[in-house]
Formats: C-alpha cells, sequence, structure tokens
C-alpha cells in the first residue's frame, strides 16, 4: 500500500510539476516577439523600459503570456554581441523585431530583410542610415526617434547658461554608434554657432571612458556633452561620479543619468517612447507594413536639473532656468 501511495504522489506531483511548466511556457497560439536590449537584464532602468513596452501591449490587448511571448535577449552594452543576439531571434522565426537603440537596429537589419522591425530609442535613423526618409522609411524597419533636428544645439545653450564664461566643451561619443558620426556634425556646427571649440573624445568601454576623461582634464575643457549610447547609459553612474570629480558641467539626453548625479538632462520621455514602440508592433500584427508607418520623432522634451550636483560643482543654477525645469532634485 506505501508503494503504492507513493506512486500516486509522485504521479500527482509529476502531472503538477507539468502543468506549471506548462503555465510557464509561452503561449503555443498568438504571435512572438523579439526584443533585442542593449543593455543588462539585472539593470533596473532596462526592466522599467521593458515593462513599459509590456504596458503599451496590455493597453493594446495584449498581454505577455496570454496571447503574445516576448523573446528578450540582452547584449550586456557590447555592441559584439548584437549580431549573434539578432539572428538567433531570426531563427526562432518571431513575428516582430523590436530593437532598443541603432546599434541593435543595424544588427537586426543585416540579420533580416523581411521580418518586420520596430527601432526605439534611436539616435538618427536618417543619419544612421537605417531609413530613407521618416515620413516613408520603406524597407521593413520603422519605430521611433529620440532626436529632433535643433536638439544638441539646445543641450549646448542650456550648458552656456550654466556656465556662460564656457570656451570648450567636451563631446563624448561612441564611435561604432551609427548616428555617432552625423551628431558629431551637428554639435560642431551648434559649438560654432555658440561660438565655442568642441573637444571630440571617444570611448568603447569603461577604460576608455576613464582615458577620454583625463583627456578632458589635460585639455581644460570646461563642460561635457554626452552622446547618448547604450555604453554611456550602462556606465551612467561611472560617467556622472567622474563629471563631478572632474568638475565639469554635464548635460545628458535621458533621466536616469540626472538620477545617478548628472547635473542637467534635456530630452524625450523614453519610457513613453517604449509604449510608443507597442503601437507599431500592434499595427504590424494587425497587417500594416512597416514601410508605410512614418518613423516617429517627439514633440516635448523635460528638462531636469540636478541641485546636489550643482552644489558639488560651485555653481548656481539661474532662477530663469530652474523656472523651465520639468524636475528638479535636490
Amino acid at each position: 500500500m506505501r508503494l503504492i501511495g507513493l506512486a500516486v504522489i509522485l504521479t500527482v506531483g509529476l502531472t503538477l510539476a507539468s502543468l506549471g511548466t506548462a503555465a510557464a511556457q509561452p503561449p503555443e497560439k498568438g504571435p512572438r516577439v523579439g526584443y533585442l536590449n542593449p543593455g543588462s537584464f539585472s539593470d533596473p532602468l532596462r526592466q522599467r523600459r521593458l515593462e513599459a513596452f509590456r504596458q503599451g501591449l496590455r493597453e493594446l490587448g495584449y498581454v505577455e503570456g496570454q496571447n503574445i511571448a516576448i523573446e528578450s535577449r540582452w547584449a550586456e552594452g557590447k555592441y559584439d554581441r548584437y549580431p549573434a543576439l539578432a539572428a538567433d531571434l531570426v531563427r526562432l522565426k518571431v513575428d516582430v523585431i523590436v530593437a532598443m537603440s541603432g546599434a541593435a537596429t543595424q544588427a537586426a537589419q543585416q540579420a533580416t530583410r523581411t521580418i518586420p522591425i520596430v527601432m526605439s530609442l534611436v539616435n538618427d535613423p536618417v543619419g544612421s542610415g537605417l531609413v530613407p526618409s521618416l515620413a516613408h522609411p520603406g524597407g521593413n524597419i520603422t519605430g521611433t526617434s529620440v532626436m529632433s533636428p535643433d536638439l544638441i544645439g539646445k543641450q549646448l545653450q542650456l550648458l552656456k547658461e550654466v556656465v556662460p564664461k564656457v570656451s570648450r566643451v567636451a563631446f563624448l561619443r561612441h564611435p561604432a554608434n551609427p548616428a555617432s558620426a552625423a551628431n558629431l556634425r551637428e554639435a560642431e556646427a551648434a559649438a560654432r554657432g555658440l561660438g565655442v571649440r568642441l573637444q571630440t573624445l571617444e570611448a568603447r568601454n569603461p577604460q576608455e571612458i576613464d582615458s577620454a576623461f583625463a583627456a578632458m582634464t589635460r585639455e581644460q575643457a570646461g563642460a561635457l556633452l554626452i552622446h547618448a549610447d547604450a555604453l554611456f547609459g550602462n556606465q551612467r553612474r561611472q560617467i556622472a561620479e567622474l563629471a563631478t570629480k572632474k568638475r565639469l558641467p554635464s548635460i545628458f539626453l535621458t533621466t536616469e543619468y540626472a538620477e545617478a548625479g548628472g547635473l542637467m538632462v534635456y530630452g524625450p520621455n523614453l519610457l513613453n517612447l517604449e509604449r510608443r514602440a507597442a503601437t507599431y508592433v500592434v499595427k504590424i500584427l494587425k497587417g500594416a507594413k512597416p514601410a508605410d508607418l512614418p518613423v516617429e520623432q517627439p514633440s516635448k522634451f523635460d528638462l531636469l536639473v540636478n541641485l546636489k550636483t550643482a552644489k558639488a560643482l560651485g555653481l548656481t543654477i539661474p532662477q530663469t532656468l530652474l523656472q523651465r525645469a520639468d524636475q528638479v532634485i535636490q
């Protein structure tokens, strides 16, 4: 009897275990979406953005684990991982690939010309060669851009408001970023218009970020502009701490830099852009072609100021600027 009872228990246990496993599997029916992220799965920032994308899907009737599956892949801030991760999503035959960043989108584009790709948080889709135009993207790519034509110029103007006598501004970029060259040209033009010299520095890893800051000190840069890049986002705390240590007033594109101790942020709300990516995905799943969906640019930009960092730098932020700020971190 004991053996029979044990057999029953084992059978029930195995049945429950298999049901639990089945419940954890993606739905057998329904679309699968590939999600290619440049960051780390363990980064709370990246998880907030993924959750914003999930929220956008839920608002449109798609719930992960019920009628849609998300296959996420994480590059851990390493550009050389993108091709293999994109190829993996293609092998899975996902219905749509959501690529977060220009480099991720470029890798997805090289991996497939047929699976629709929704790009998100891309600096300059046209300048990067990802689409021929914003209004008529053509091909299999559409989505959202984080840039507007005068955004870098506006960031430099804000730096000049905080440090009116600045004559040399460091511009840190990742040379492998598809938008890097186009954004550098915009920064150079904006710097000339404001009468400041631009010191361009490059970094491909955390060690080169340290070296770039050492060069800024040698060349006596008076302020810092950071080109938006996944590596820099992953190393935002390192960059913010170095900028404070080197006494460099800095401006960034995304809010997490201010949270990490950066002085100022001027840029779009990225969580809203993540939700907008879900809108593109759903339109495509319902039959729309990427070539016919115009690329969206942000229409609203937020200004954040970190007063704690300003105090550490010995700066007094003009009241006129504080009054325009959407958020002031004390």
